[in-house]
């Protein structure tokens, strides 16, 4: 496959008239200063680094206060009911959705932070499996790529104590969950560009000893969340008499494998710590905005070397754009400043250059540049939209951050599979149409 772009943005800058020879899914040739007919803007696709794809059907349906102050611990309760009337069917529906609305966003991958594994009060499923084959069967589904992260999750809180209710779902014994590890590897096996990681959930609800032993598990990432409520961070602290960044920092082998998801609750001498390891910060600013987290120390995070990538996180809202927006201006709204996070690069070149190298670090996939030897994940902009016309290098990525709108992905290629055309995923109508069977019943039951 070749693809020309009028200018496109490679590791050392923006150049005009650039071929591209993409192989098996790899990009093989950069060459510049070639004309030819194809795309105006051709850009590395980032890698949506953190996402809970069922969730993507409760968008909506959290919004109403319920009895005293509204907070992540309320929305977490609604979640566990929703739960209940997720069938394996209903997962892959849901997950097959929210990958093509990902694609038409501007994603190249995702890493599925995936916890939804057991049949409802517990147990598992014939194939331990069962819900990971369906995610995996969404990604081949749509051509997306994916680093699939089965969830451990083994206890309620810090004390250990037990799972209940819909954590009945997630929690697994060391010896299913080894046996979901290798089905999830089967389930990907077919795939030539997936990547298997592993996810202890949080510091709450996984044990001492398999944080111990989580990094052995696989030779792909490891994410957990970390830090994201002050409920949390009170816990760990009187359990731990440590932060949980503190800790973590002290006491896992974080390097540039691990990915560090949400870490809103963060002292300075915590940022800087953290970033020192090399883990990757994993933001989801939608998310973290919806359910009130908190905002991300960037300027810290970044003046301390760190890498960052975006995720969509519950999926309330998939937006590239808006990810990226919301991470800057949180930042505007917090410090009363503008352009915080801009560098000799303009702000939105800086926000798509770290979260395309970043997410691509977290997800263990070979892609977030367009150089040989990558995976050609790309997307080519809608240019001819009023919002872009004209524009070129940096100011048309700050456009597209901050002045776009819904529809400026033209094409999308993950792997070199080109799925998103003409702003819309080759398999739109179809998936739709499930989804929106599967939703049908689920707002009747609920």
């Amino acid at each position: 496959m070749i693809l020309h772009a009028a200018q496109a943005l490679l590791p050392e800058g923006w150049a005009k008239d650039v071929r591209l020879r993409v192989e098996k899914g790899r990009i093989a040739e950069v060459t510049t200063g070639v004309p030819g007919q194809g795309h105006d803007v051709i850009l590395p696709a980032p890698v949506n680094l953190h996402s809970h794809t069922f969730q993507r059907a409760m968008g909506g349906l959290t919004e109403a206060r319920t009895a005293g102050q509204d907070s992540f611990w309320t929305w977490r309760a609604l979640m566990y009911r929703f739960l209940d009337r997720l069938s394996p069917e209903d997962v892959q529906a849901i997950a097959t959705q929210a990958m093509v609305e990902m694609a038409e966003a501007g994603f190249g991958a995702v890493c599925e932070f995936h916890y939804l594994h057991h049949p409802v009060g517990g147990g598992t499923y014939a194939d331990p499996a069962e819900m990971s084959g369906r995610v995996a069967a969404a990604a081949q589904e749509t051509g997306l790529g994916l680093t699939h992260l089965p969830v451990i999750y083994e206890q309620g809180g810090v004390d250990g104590r037990v799972l209940a209710g819909g954590q009945l779902r997630f929690g697994s014994s060391p010896d299913v969950y080894n046996q979901l590890l290798d089905g999830a590897g089967r389930a990907l096996s077919g795939m030539p560009d997936a990547v298997l990681g592993v996810a202890p959930h949080s510091l709450r609800a996984v044990s001492r000893g398999t944080l111990d032993r989580v990094g052995g598990m696989t030779g792909g990432p490891v994410h957990i969340h970390i830090a994201e409520q002050v409920a949390e961070v009170t816990e760990v602290l009187a359990a731990w008499r440590a932060r949980p960044v503190e800790w973590a920092v002290a006491n896992l082998p974080l390097d540039a494998r691990w990915c560090m998801i949400h870490a809103t609750q963060m002292t300075p001498a915590e940022v800087a710590a953290l970033a020192r390891t090399g883990a990757v910060a994993g933001l989801c600013p939608i998310t973290e905005a919806n359910l009130g987290d908190g905002v991300f120390d960037a300027p810290g995070w970044l003046a301390a070397g760190g890498a960052f990538g975006v995720g969509t996180d519950s999926n309330v809202r998939i937006s590239l754009a808006e990810e990226l927006r919301l991470l800057e201006y949180s930042q505007r709204l917090a410090l009363k400043a503008r352009a915080v996070m801009a560098d000799t690069r303009s702000t939105g070149r800086l926000l798509w250059e770290e979260a395309a190298t970043g997410g691509a670090r977290a997800a263990g996939r070979g892609t977030g540049r367009i150089e040989v030897g990558q995976w050609a994940d790309l997307l080519a902009l809608e240019t001819g939209d009023l919002r872009l016309e004209g524009l070129r290098g940096d100011q048309l990525l700050d456009a597209f951050t901050f002045a776009g709108r819904d529809g400026l992905v033209a094409d999308l290629w993950s792997a070199g599979r080109h799925i998103v055309q003409g702003g819309r995923h080759i398999a739109r109508e179809g998936v739709a149409a499930r989804f929106r069977a599967t939703m049908h019943r689920l707002r009747a039951a609920l």
